[in-house]
């Protein structure tokens, strides 16, 4: 049995017709916000542009935050590797005293 939602998405003036599984409509729903936000935002400050000029410039820029997060999470996990390195010598360092 198929339990995917039917929903339609608007995108930048645009319906998009998406099925979705039901714990993700809200986050897509926010995602499509987030975006039109932003669309506006350019429209507001770059008059003479198209549609797709203000897509590509919102998508630039929530990759570019989606990698420096990326970026973060993966240099926060070097210190607690290096925690787990420093354990594991001092435990190899005390069955040798």
């Amino acid at each position: 049995m198929d339990d995917k939602l039917s929903i339609r998405v608007n995108v930048a003036d645009r319906y998009y017709p998406l099925k979705v599984e039901p714990e993700n409509e809200e986050k897509i729903r926010k995602a499509a916000r987030m975006i039109n936000e932003k669309v506006l935002q350019y429209k507001q400050h770059y008059s003479d542009k198209d549609v797709q000029d203000y897509l590509a410039m919102a998508a630039l820029q929530y990759v570019i935050k989606l990698t420096e997060e990326e970026e973060k999470k993966n240099n926060d996990h070097l210190p607690e590797a290096i925690k787990e390195l420093i354990t594991k010598i001092d435990l190899v360092l005390e069955t040798k005293e």
